[in-house]
């Protein structure tokens, strides 16, 4: 018998191959031994070498690039990749229902798709009459990166879709999340522990680093997997449905999450389902947090429209923060900028929400005893938010009798000033301005990007300097010189030139930012505007009285007397001279009250793309405009950047705030 054709051949071990990856990495039902699948393998590839004009693009071999690219490419969405709102109870819920009805009353009558809310990197994958293009991160929603080459090693990801299905022809988009299964996180830690290296702190951040590697062959190295949620045709009349979405997955080759997924009729199917979830989750083998609930019609969705990154038609229902018990070991006293002495607890390390606690905030020593948490004791932690680690509560059946009680130091533990408690307030606090930590956090305000913005002045860099004893307030950060900066460890010729460059464009700074940059309790950015706008100068503040800064928008009683307090004190006046000794003259620049934005009070939610929060609150106040940072009745405009918190969505709504996303902003601040 002769030999099929090279041509033939090679297509008939493409097909088996791709049909074994499938039934092993999408259907884990693997039905030959990896020996098979090897010397499978091994064949086609020696004919594609011998052939290489008969490589087909769906070929097992293409999955891995041989040499690293030199960066990412920017690549535009076709279709916008939007984010979604969150929400946290059954009022939220209830509230997301009636605001979407107001809108549309065909909701009141519709169904709802709720599915598993993964936690991974979100991407897009294009096939061009079904074979793979070119694989999208989100990016800002508008732009993201090209991601092709580490997305074809994924090895559930179909090279081609089959060349017998609808969607084989045109262009097909499906859109999902790149996780790492939680066994093959562990395996991958257990490796790097017992080489004695630094360990990753959840799946999420270890998929999402695996995606930005330059070389395709470490993405290769790492076991990732593509579970898509949604898919964009040109012709979108054939897709009616979310429910026909995820049932077309397992036909075009996907992993499907089906059986996570469930079509439902109103609120209470709703809560039932998020309910059944709350625990079964945990045997998922990738992270969750919640469940997306979204209109299951797609044109209905469409019709409810967008607000700000968000549609209207979807929300993320999330599950309360993850809680975990681990023992107190220790409690210590971090003193803040403004003297500020809050104690927080040295945990035994444990893993909440996906991320590795070790230390947890204990507010002030007043919440210590009111929840009778002591040393050695076993508590229970949980990230507000889950992003902010705190500790709930201790276990007290637990206790042997080794637990010891917190007892408040009385002096300082960086400068051995005696902490005092000031009237009708819980936080003791340090009244040495020349404290090393408050020193420390004083430097790093005066040169953050809401202050005066110094690049390459992080909280290491400034550290590094007060350690050399190169300064000793951020006064004194216009003395330093590139060759003795450059002799520390952290720096080199080039950033220490850098540095030097960026501290002296800093010269001349507008006047509200130094005032705000100086760090005086209670005195924030807008409060430090309406100061220059009445004041003009540094000179007139300092001599302001009582009475005379409580006539001020925005300045009480309270902040009055700091303000005062601050100019009275003999440091701050020495601090000021050495300020101007070194060069430095604030601009009396007096924020416009006239412009295209006078009269508009705007809010921010989310993190703009295009800029940071600061420049843009900067250039809202350069237009006549008021920057808020929260909602209220008078806010005109929320720019909604990002994930919108429900809180700030509806205040919002309530208030008959007008919602718009940053192109538009960028639009008003041109």
């Amino acid at each position: 018998m002769n030999s099929p054709q090279p041509r033939q051949r090679i297509k008939q071990l493409v097909e088996l191959l791709n049909t074994y990856s499938y039934e092993y990495h999408v259907l884990d039902k693997p039905t030959v031994d990896d020996a098979i699948y090897d010397a499978l393998h091994a064949e086609l590839e020696n004919l594609e070498s011998t052939y290489p004009e008969l490589i087909e693009p769906s070929s097992p071999t293409q999955r891995i690039v041989s040499s690293p690219l030199s960066g990412f490419q920017k690549v535009e969405h076709k279709h916008r990749m939007l984010g979604l709102s969150d929400i946290f109870s059954t009022q939220e819920l209830e509230d997301w229902l009636s605001r979407i009805t107001k809108i549309d009353s065909k909701v009141a009558t519709t169904h709802f798709w709720a599915s598993i809310k993964m936690d991974g990197l979100a991407c897009a994958i294009i096939y061009q009459n079904g074979v793979l293009k070119t694989a999208i991160t989100r990016g800002d929603g508008f732009v993201g990166e090209d991601i092709t080459n580490n997305v074809k090693t994924i090895k559930s990801v179909p090279l081609a879709l089959p060349h017998n299905h609808p969607f084989s022809d045109g262009r097909t988009e499906l859109r999902g999340e790149i996780v790492m299964y939680k066994t093959d996180f562990a395996h991958i830690n257990k490796q790097l522990q017992d080489a004695g290296e630094k360990v990753y702190a959840n799946p999420r951040n270890l998929a999402a680093g695996t995606m930005r590697q330059l070389d395709a062959k470490v993405a290769a190295s790492r076991k990732l997997h593509f579970i898509p949620y949604d898919i964009l045709r040109d012709d979108p009349e054939q897709i009616s449905t979310y429910q026909f979405v995820y049932n077309t997955f397992a036909e075009l080759g996907f992993i499907s999450s089906s059986r996570t997924a469930k079509l439902l009729k109103s609120a209470d199917d709703i809560l039932a389902y998020y309910e059944s979830w709350k625990d079964k989750r945990h045997e998922l083998p990738y992270n969750t947090d919640g469940l997306v609930i979204k209109v299951n019609d797609r044109q209905l969705y469409a019709t409810l429209g967008v607000v700000g990154k968000n549609p209207r038609g979807a929300v993320a229902l999330k599950y309360p923060a993850e809680t975990a018990t681990t023992i107190l070991r220790d409690i210590f006293i971090s003193i803040g900028r403004t003297g500020a002495a809050t104690p927080v607890a040295v945990l035994e390390p444990v893993v909440v929400a996906g991320s590795t606690v070790q230390m947890a905030t204990m507010h002030n020593d007043s919440e210590i005893q009111r929840k009778d948490v002591r040393i050695g004791d076993t508590v229970v932690i949980q990230k507000a938010g889950d992003i902010i680690p705190e500790v709930v509560q201790p276990i007290k059946e637990l206790r042997n009798g080794t637990e010891t009680e917190f007892v408040m130091p009385v002096h300082c533990p960086e400068c051995n000033t005696k902490l005092t408690r000031p009237t009708n307030e819980v936080v003791w606090r340090c009244i040495n301005v020349n404290c090393p930590a408050r020193t420390w956090r004083h430097i790093q305000h005066y040169a953050s990007k809401a202050a005066l913005d110094i690049e390459g002045l992080g909280e290491k860099n400034v550290q590094a300097l007060l350690d050399a004893h190169l300064i000793s307030d951020a006064a004194d950060l216009y003395t330093l010189q590139k060759q003795t900066i450059s002799t520390l460890d952290r720096f080199a010729d080039l950033s220490a030139s850098n540095l030097v460059e960026a501290i002296a464009k800093k010269k001349n700074p507008p006047l509200a930012k130094f005032i705000f940059g100086l760090g005086i309790r209670h005195v924030g950015a807008q409060t430090a505007i309406e100061l220059v706008n009445h004041y003009k100068t540094l000179e007139a503040l300092s001599a302001a009285s009582l009475d005379e800064l409580q006539t001020i928008d925005g300045v009480g009683e309270v902040v009055a007397e700091s303000i005062i307090s601050w100019f009275s004190d003999q440091e701050n006046r020495k601090l000021l001279r050495k300020f101007a000794y070194n060069g430095v003259v604030p601009q009396s620049v007096t924020t416009t009250t006239q412009g295209s934005l006078q009269g508009m009070y705007i809010a921010i939610t989310g993190s703009l793309s295009s800029m940071s929060r600061e420049a843009a609150a900067d250039k809202i106040r350069q237009r006549g405009g008021t920057f808020q940072s929260s909602v209220g009745k008078n806010t005109t405009h929320l720019v909604a950047a990002g994930t919108i918190g429900s809180s700030k969505l509806a205040k919002a709504e309530k208030f008959g705030t007008k919602i718009i996303d940053e192109q538009a902003f960028l639009q008003m601040v041109q």
